[in-house]
C-alpha cells in the first residue's frame, strides 16, 4: 500500500513516516500543500493523509484541488480537537475520513487500512482465496488452520496481491506500492520476496497462487 503523508511538523511527519512504514506501506512525506499537489498528480497512492494547517495551501484547498482533477486517493484529514466546522468542511471538499490530533498511531494504519479497502465489493478485513485468508485488522495469514509467520513487507506484498487478484502486475508496480520506487535493484528484490512467500505458503499445505509471466511481472491466481 502506498501513502503520502503531508503533515508540517517535522517530529510528527517523521514519526508518522517511520511508523507507517513498520506497519509495512511505501509511505512519500511532503510539509505543504503545493508539493503535496505535485506529488498527488504525478504518482499514485491509496490513501493521503492530510493535515490541515498547512504552509502555502491548506488542506482544504489540496483537498478540493485533488477532487477537481479527478484524484480518486482516500483522504484522511488530521484535524484540531474540537475543530468541528473543520471536519465538516474536509468531508464537503471531498474528504473520505478524518482523525483528530492527538490520535495513536495504530488508529491511524486500522484507518488508512480501512480506507484502503473501501474500493473492493467486499470491505471486509479478511481477504480470502481458496484455504489461503489474510487478517489486515490482525495482521494474520493463515492456510486451513495453520498460521503462516510472515515480516511486514511478506505480509504487504500478499496483500497487495490478494487485494489484485487476477490482475497482472509489474515489478514498477510493486515497487511503487510497497517500496519507495527509486529502491536500487528493486526487480531482484522483488523477485526475493516472492520466492519468500512461495516457500512460506508451500510449507503450510498451500499451492503456489503466484504465476511468473517473463519480462512482464507476477499474477495472483490461487484457486477457490
Amino acid at each position: 500500500m502506498r501513502v503520502l503523508v503531508v503533515e508540517d511538523d517535522d517530529r510528527l511527519a517523521s514519526s508518522l513516516h517511520r511508523g507507517l512504514e513498520e506497519a509495512g506501506m511505501a509511505v512519500d512525506t511532503v510539509a505543504d500543500g503545493e508539493e503535496a499537489l505535485s506529488m498527488a498528480l504525478t504518482a499514485s497512492y491509496d490513501v493521503i493523509v492530510l493535515d490541515v494547517m498547512l504552509p502555502s495551501r491548506d488542506g482544504f484547498a489540496v483537498a478540493r484541488s485533488l477532487r477537481e482533477k479527478r484524484v480518486h486517493s482516500q483522504i484522511l484529514m488530521l484535524t484540531g480537537r474540537g475543530a468541528v466546522e473543520d471536519r465538516v468542511h474536509g468531508l464537503d471538499v471531498g474528504a473520505d475520513d478524518y482523525l483528530v490530533k492527538p490520535f495513536a498511531l495504530r488508529e491511524l494504519i486500522a484507518r488508512i487500512k480501512a480506507l484502503s479497502r473501501r474500493h473492493l465489493p467486499d470491505r471486509g478485513a479478511v481477504l480470502t482465496a481458496g484455504q489461503l485468508s489474510l487478517d489486515s485488522t490482525a495482521h494474520r495469514v493463515m492456510v486451513g488452520r495453520r498460521e503462516v509467520e510472515l515480516t511486514a513487507k511478506e505480509f504487504s506484498i500478499l496483500e497487495f496481491f490478494m487485494l489484485h487478484r487476477g490482475q497482472l502486475l509489474s515489478r514498477e508496480q510493486i515497487l511503487q506500492n510497497v517500496w519507495d520506487w527509486d529502491l536500487e535493484d528493486g526487480r531482484n528484490l522483488v523477485e526475493v520476496y516472492i520466492g519468500r512467500l512461495r516457500r512460506k505458503l508451500a510449507e503450510a499445505g498451500a499451492e503456489d497462487p503466484f504465476a511468473t509471466l517473463r519480462g512482464a511481472g507476477y499474477r495472483f491466481d490461487s484457486a477457490d
